[in-house]
């Protein structure tokens, strides 16, 4: 059955029926320029004032322990900042990022279009843990909403036999009016899906209704490709692809829906979260180690020994930490454990813990944007289920990042483990995703000691 879009189809508007603040591209450069300009500088220039006790504190001091760590077979040496620090890095990474923002089209250039979507993700993500920082990030969601959705990327994809993308353009070209199509759809539902995510993350911001409305419209049209001939969802519109990040988008999409409409709504997206999942684990695409291969063959239906991308474990975490939300299990749990542990050995070094991507040093247009979404997700995880092995990661590839892949601009680029070579928006903005994550630990606080032991 399809959803009755009634109560969500007033685009544009917010829960009370008013307008969203989709300002014009005047009032937002303004406020981008001088405004954002100004509250960016003082965090990196002045000394960060207390927070209430609210949860989120206005310092914490680093913390001593002599636990080592299993997974790297060295002790940790990972150093635990205070919050005013990392929220520091935070936004002079922010800053650097926005010089590729292009107020035009409301995207930022030297990456792609849905790469675009996921540096909307990583700012709304800062913001809801480094809430002082709306002055700066509102106005970019303001003027993206408006804006983004006439620049679908007319770019053809295709999947090659190394699990790899390969692009007829990477940069989002504007659509004529004759083309042109509303609420961030294109030929691919993974490009969409990415955008779903980044308008439910800022919806949680900013309550305001267009944006969790744009997101309904494209888990609706999202939908439509359920009819792969494995089951799932097909990767695009041409019906070439089955696979798993479309499909751990799908997921996400559809348990992060059902925790914010309406109680008589909530059903519909949980079904679609639980035969999604139900769907997944049945595919083979888990594989024996619980590393996430790319996708499925379509002569066999089976697990395609595609390449263990980070991105593919990290999505899915995210995902089965909403979808427990919706509906309580502790196999979701389970799952999401066990996926992230397997992550460890496969794609951190031994010896520092630091992400990499088999792609690496060359990753084309998709492949750098990878890293930070696991970041982002290992993060959630620690959130929900706080283990030092998960803040002992985060605190890593942060500092890393900081210390050996990083420019005099600020700029940020592929080797989180250095050194650094070139940045672009892709880069920069999967960087900050780690950079973010160490924020969002900061405000946690301490260490959880012996928390969250390898699942059985």
């Amino acid at each position: 059955m399809r959803l009755n879009l009634a109560a969500y189809s007033k685009r544009g508007r917010d829960s009370q029926g008013e307008p969203c603040r989709c300002k014009g591209v005047l009032k937002t450069s303004v406020l981008l320029s001088f405004v954002g300009c100004i509250l960016l500088w003082s965090i990196l220039h002045f000394p960060l004032g207390g927070r209430s006790d609210d949860g989120v504190i206005a310092s914490v001091t680093s913390v001593a322990y002599d636990l080592g760590s299993p997974a790297f077979g060295v002790p940790s040496e990972a150093e635990s900042l205070s919050l005013p620090e990392t929220v520091r890095r935070a936004a002079a990474a922010v800053d650097a990022l926005q010089k590729w923002y292009d107020i035009d089209s409301g995207l930022w250039q030297t990456t792609g279009w849905w790469n675009s979507a996921n540096a909307l993700t990583t700012l709304a993500d800062f913001t809801l843990v480094y809430p002082e920082i709306k002055n700066v990030t509102i106005p970019i969601f303001e003027n993206t909403f408006r804006q983004a959705q006439q620049w679908n990327g007319l770019v053809m994809k295709t999947m090659t036999p190394f699990s790899q993308t390969s692009h007829s353009s990477s940069v989002p070209r504007r659509l004529s009016s004759a083309s042109r199509t509303e609420g961030f759809l294109n030929d691919y539902y993974d490009d969409e899906g990415w955008w779903a995510l980044a308008w439910i993350r800022v919806y949680d911001i900013t309550h305001q209704h267009c944006y969790l409305a744009t997101a309904v419209s494209i888990f609706e049209d999202m939908t439509q490709g359920w009819t792969a001939p494995c089951g799932g969802l097909w990767w695009d519109k041409a019906h070439s692809y089955t696979g798993a990040i479309e499909n751990s988008l799908f997921l996400s999409v559809a348990a992060s829906l059902a925790n914010r409409v309406s109680d008589s709504d909530k059903k519909y997206y949980l079904d679609w979260a639980l035969k999604e999942l139900d769907w997944f684990q049945k595919s083979g695409m888990i594989n024996a180690d619980y590393n996430i291969n790319n996708g499925v063959n379509l002569q066999t239906c089976k697990n395609d020994n595609g390449t263990v991308w980070t991105y593919n474990q990290g999505v899915i975490l995210g995902g089965l930490l909403e979808l427990n939300k919706a509906h309580p299990d502790p196999e979701h749990i389970l799952l999401a454990q066990k996926i992230a542990f397997a992550a460890v050995p496969k794609l951190f070094d031994t010896n520092k813990g630091i992400l990499h991507e088999s792609c690496e040093p060359d990753c084309g247009a998709d492949g750098s944007q990878f890293k930070g979404i696991l970041a982002r997700n290992l993060q959630l995880l620690h959130q929900e289920f706080q283990s030092w092995l998960w803040e002992d990661v985060i605190r890593r590839n942060a500092n890393s990042i900081w210390t050996f892949n990083r420019d005099d601009d600020n700029e940020m680029g592929l080797l989180w483990s250095g050194p650094f070579n070139k940045a672009d928006a892709s880069t920069q903005s999967s960087a900050l995703d780690a950079l973010v994550a160490a924020v969002a630990l900061a405000s946690i606080g301490n260490l959880v000691e012996g928390a969250n032991p390898e699942p059985r």
